[in-house]
This record gives structure tokens, sequence and C-alpha cells, in this order.
């Protein structure tokens, strides 16, 4: 699979009051020829006043569902432990009607201790979310399989994260789109463990896109040659400067030819 140059936008829904911005920024983004448009699952802002003004991850995913017309939209990621995974998958579905088949389903095994311990979820271990995470996602795909109607495609599924040992397997088994972290040199390394991860299961790592966050134009090019081809770049609030979007927009326009719709 040969995958096009693509550019996001992880909108960070903190320290933003006003959803009316928000909405806004969405618009300005497909306006200005993003890929697709993320947001995170968090309930609390990651960065600046810990208890600042905060939107919830899914029903934005709802509202961007009905108000856009051609970007795909996702979670970059969802918790794999705040919902019940059957419930997220018939949330999922949902959403992937009410955008005409343009959702991604990312997950990860979550982190931000101060969401489990506020909302009430066990925050356990590294490992333990992990191993939830691996019993979580055959019955999302399970039950995505069951729902009446049917999604409107194969819902992309976007794995987050990059250990060795319990990640990657999970990358190589379910996901459609790999999001990984650090350095370029740290890519490879792990792109080659997932290449075996793959050929564990039978499958070819070429079946799966790569991600990774936004390195600057600059580096982009080194990025592009070791395989990554999906860049996110993100923007907390309350302001949402779009200039670093629409710089990785330009030098995508001049690096590759014309983004594949998100209904392709």
């Amino acid at each position: 699979m040969t995958c096009p140059i693509r550019i996001g936008l992880q909108l960070q829904p903190q320290h933003q009051p006003d959803y009316g911005v928000i909405r806004d920024t969405v618009l300005r983004a497909e306006d200005a020829g993003v890929d697709i448009v993320f947001n995170w699952d968090h309930f609390y802002p990651l960065t600046g006043d810990p208890d600042g003004a905060h939107f919830e991850c899914w029903t934005m995913l709802g509202a961007w569902a009905e108000q856009t017309e051609r970007v795909e939209i996702g979670a970059l990621v969802t918790g794999g432990g705040y919902r019940n995974p059957d419930l997220l998958a018939d949330m999922a579905r949902t959403v992937d009607h009410i955008s005409g088949g343009r959702l991604i389903l990312g997950i990860g095994s979550g982190w931000f201790e101060k969401d489990y311990d506020e909302y009430g979820y066990e925050f356990g271990t590294k490992g333990s979310r992990l191993d939830l995470l691996a019993e979580y996602l055959p019955r999302i795909t399970a039950r995505l399989g069951k729902l009446n109607p049917s999604p409107t495609r194969h819902i992309p599924l976007l794995i987050g994260g990059g250990g060795p040992k319990k990640t990657l397997p999970l990358v190589a088994k379910y996901a459609d789109i790999w999001h990984s972290f650090g350095r370029l040199d740290t890519h490879v390394e792990k792109s080659e463990i997932l290449a075996g991860r793959c050929a564990d299961v039978g499958r070819s790592p070429g079946d799966i896109e790569r991600s990774t966050p936004w390195p600057g134009t600059d580096n982009a090019a080194s990025y592009v040659d070791a395989g990554i081809t999906l860049f996110t770049v993100g923007l907390g609030g309350p302001d949402y400067d779009l200039a670093p979007l629409v710089e990785a927009i330009g030098w995508r326009d001049d690096n590759s030819a014309p983004p594949l719709s998100g209904l392709a």
C-alpha cells in the first residue's frame, strides 16, 4: 500500500470556554486544506491551569461530523479504558454514519492519571492498561461486525504508542494507522520491530500507515523517507493560530500529489 502524504490537525479542546471558537477553527482548518481534524480524549487540560476550561471528546466528534464536509475526523487518541468497548464501537459506528464515512477510530491505553482519578476509573499500571486495551480491541472489532446498520466502510483503526512487547503486537494485528512518538531513529528502530510482529500474524507492514507529530519543514522529508506519511500539527487553546498548520499544508502540496479525499 502506497500512502499519500497527509496533514492532520490535533485541535486540543483546552483553555477555550467558548465552543464557538473551536467550531470556527475546525471550519478554518478544513478550508485551509487539512486532511484530518483530530481532538484528544482527556477531561482536563494537559498544560497550563490543570482545572482550566475543557470539553469532552466524542460528543465533539459528533458535532464535527455534522459541520464538516471533506475532512476525516477522530480522536488522537481515545483512552482505551474510559468507555465500555462495545459502547465505543457503537459510538464510532454512529459518528461514521453522521460523517458519511469519515471517522478514524484512534485508540490507546491511556496515561493521564488525573483523568482516571477524577472520573472514577482505575488507573492501575502501564502494563494493566495495555492488557485492558488488548482485551478491548477484539471486542470493538467484533461489535462493529454485529451492528445494524453496519458502518459505512471499514473504519480505520489508529493505535498510538510504541511499546515493543505489548503495543506493537496490537498494532500489527489490528491497526490501519500506527501513530508513533519520539526521534526519527527511534521510529526506525520500532518500525523494524513492528515488521517482525506483522510477520508473526501474517500481515504486511506496508498495510499500516505511519503517523507522527509534525516535525517541521526542515525535517519532514527525512520522515517520509523512513515511511511516515501522516503528520499532525497540535494546537491548544484559547487561541488556535493556524500558521503552523498552513505551513505544513503548503509543504505537503509542494512535495506530493494532491491528497486523497477522506472518502477514498
